[in-house]
């Protein structure tokens, strides 16, 4: 049965899962378009925050604590939060973009809305966000709660740092706005400014703070194509040497990854903003029928020398969703076939929420026990023996590399100086013979703390609660939950809602 479940999952996906999130993405694309079209939401924003805020101050203290409804398997994370089954469920159904101010040159969003939502409605305008994490469903809430990151994280940062203010319902059911030079607190028309500490605490805090309402995050002007140029490396230390030099170009490069193939081989692209294209250059890599997009770049290692291509901008954001970075592959493991792609690739990629829901108990606990989703994220200087562990540890490729730049903001994050740090990514079935999901994830963070890194907490982490507090610093989150009327009573700890 196992057997079956697995090796022909690819049946109840291609038959059933495709066709449902093919559907499923038309009316979201419409319902977008017409609300924003149609300028209501705005209009019933505020109807609905007051419905958030209706609930929260309904919730009765005695035990429990309160998180929002949103179902486990509706999230990108693999993780099924367990926590929610003995909390109370606010419903927080806020999913449109709120406004496209460019005289402010900011966007405001609300928590739900999609990677996909942003890029449909602000590039025909000519705008988008300085970061832009490639997946279509990841959502404007779980990349603040959590952490974003892109290509040109190298230049801005994470998420939390290209956003202006954060609107939030807290435990006691009051509104508030925070942002980095002011701290405003709106109740019945009510307002004082205070200190900008939530709004460097709000990030990483997964909704243990209140609950995020609506956000403004900067916008910038964008061009039509991205100019990527690829340069193979045949040696790891080749690959480390380009990364980290042209994650360096933060005025030269737009955009900087890698992809390591193996433990000596391995791609990096630099992309660049530009209006035109040469001819014969032009690779419009969002098409039904082209390859996967990790495979296109695997074709880059039978060459030595680097190449050029232009890709329109929309298909270079949205450029690892068909294929969900190399994760189809093992769902259907013909994803890639050219007449695979003609025929049917216009209905890739199947929803992930409905993977989840549809995965079963045994194929959930094959997925625990057999399957890595991590991302760790190290300074640049220890790239290389953390490539090292992952190869020691799991030998799963390829893995995502991805430059960011850190500042020393006050936050969970608390690097000892503000420098250029890289994600490493790894998704997929571990090829190492001795890998136990538990002890190996267990060594990694060790390995990852031994390198003043930090775990990405969508996926699973087995950390005692000494050391997360000791990986992540909880000074001003502390500070903040303590000052929060009835924080600490009724919303969990991050630890409580990631562990």
């Amino acid at each position: 049965i196992e057997h079956v479940l697995v090796h022909y999952r690819w049946v109840i996906v291609c038959l059933f899962l495709l066709p449902a999130s093919f559907l499923f993405d038309i009316y979201m694309t419409l319902r977008a378009w017409l609300i924003f079209k149609l300028n209501s939401a705005p209009q019933q924003h505020d109807a609905r925050v007051k419905n958030v805020q209706e609930q929260v101050r309904n919730f009765k203290l005695g035990g429990s604590k309160m998180c929002t409804s949103r179902p486990g398997w509706a999230t990108v994370s693999i993780r099924l939060g367990k926590y929610k089954k003995n909390m109370k469920k606010i419903n927080i159904n806020l999913m449109d973009i709120l406004e496209v101010d460019t005289e402010r040159k900011v966007v405001r969003l609300e928590p739900l809305v999609t990677m996909g939502q942003v890029t449909s409605l602000l590039l025909p305008l000519g705008w988008t966000l300085p970061i832009v994490p490639e997946l279509d469903d990841l959502t404007v809430g779980g990349l603040i709660m959590g952490t974003g990151i892109e290509t040109s994280s190298h230049k801005y940062g994470l998420m939390q740092h290209v956003c202006e203010s954060y609107e939030l319902v807290l435990p006691d059911g009051s509104l508030t706005k925070c942002s980095k030079c002011t701290f405003a607190i709106i109740v019945f028309s009510i307002s004082r400014t205070e200190n900008p500490d939530l709004f460097y605490s709000v990030p990483w805090s997964y909704g243990t703070l209140g609950f995020l309402v609506a956000a403004e995050i900067r916008i910038v002007p964008s061009k039509p194509f991205v100019r990527i140029k690829y340069q193979p490396a045949h040696s790891a230390g080749e690959l480390v040497d380009i990364f980290t030099k042209e994650s360096k170009k933060t005025k030269e490069n737009d955009f900087v990854e890698a992809l390591a193939y193996s433990d000596e081989e391995g791609v990096v692209m630099t992309g660049n903003f530009c209006d035109i294209y040469e001819a014969g250059k032009l690779n419009r890599i969002g098409r039904w029928y082209k390859p996967w997009f990790f495979k296109h770049v695997e074709t880059k290692l039978k060459s030595n020398e680097s190449s050029v291509e232009y890709i329109p901008l929309r298909d270079y954001y949205h450029r690892h969703t068909r294929s969900i970075f190399w994760e189809l592959q093992d769902i259907i493991p013909f994803g890639n076939n050219p007449l695979f792609r003609l025929l049917v690739g216009w209905l890739m990629p199947p929803k992930i929420s409905l993977l989840k829901l549809t995965q079963g108990e045994t194929v959930k606990r094959l997925y625990e026990e057999h399957h890595v989703v991590q991302d760790i994220m190290v300074p640049m200087k220890n790239l290389t023996k953390c490539l090292q562990v992952f190869d020691q540890e799991i030998k799963l490729y390829p893995l995502w590399l991805c430059p960011f730049y850190l500042p020393k903001d006050p936050g969970m994050l608390a690097p000892p100086s503000e420098e250029m740090y890289v994600d490493v990514g790894a998704y997929g079935e571990p090829r190492a013979p001795d890998f136990n999901n538990v002890k190996t994830i267990r060594r990694i963070e060790k390995a990852t703390k031994d390198f003043n890194g930090y775990q990405m907490l969508y996926a699973d982490s087995y950390m005692t609660r000494e050391e997360f507090r000791e990986m992540f610093d909880h000074t001003l989150y502390d500070k903040v939950r303590k000052s929060l009327p009835m924080c600490e009573e009724a919303m969990p700890e991050i630890y409580d809602k990631v562990h």
